[in-house]
């Protein structure tokens, strides 16, 4: 008769390493997966830099008119910089 194994207080109460459940819980992705996700996030980053700068010059007038403390340089700038952290989501995706 097989005896069951219990394991003891010591052993239940210590905590399991955060990299040890981390390491379990990543699963290796295939090639098309990086392929399919890097092209997603690039695209994305395009499409916004894009659009967002083409919409951009369409409300320029407007924007100039208001009086705004955020004028064309800083939203320009912040376009780039949501486009360029999408690139970097999908290089970093194709990478890894």
């Amino acid at each position: 008769m097989a005896k069951d194994f219990v394991p003891s207080i010591h052993t239940l109460d210590k905590p399991e390493k955060l990299q040890d459940i981390l390491k379990e819980d990543r699963g290796d992705d295939c090639l098309p997966c990086k392929i399919v996700g890097g092209g997603a996030f690039l695209g994305l980053a395009a499409y916004s830099y894009i659009s967002g700068q083409s919409q951009l010059e369409q409300q320029r007038a407007k924007i100039l008119a208001s009086g705004s403390r955020f004028g064309m340089r800083s939203r320009s700038f912040g376009i780039t910089a949501i486009s360029l952290g999408l690139a970097w989501l999908g290089i970093w995706r194709l990478a890894k």
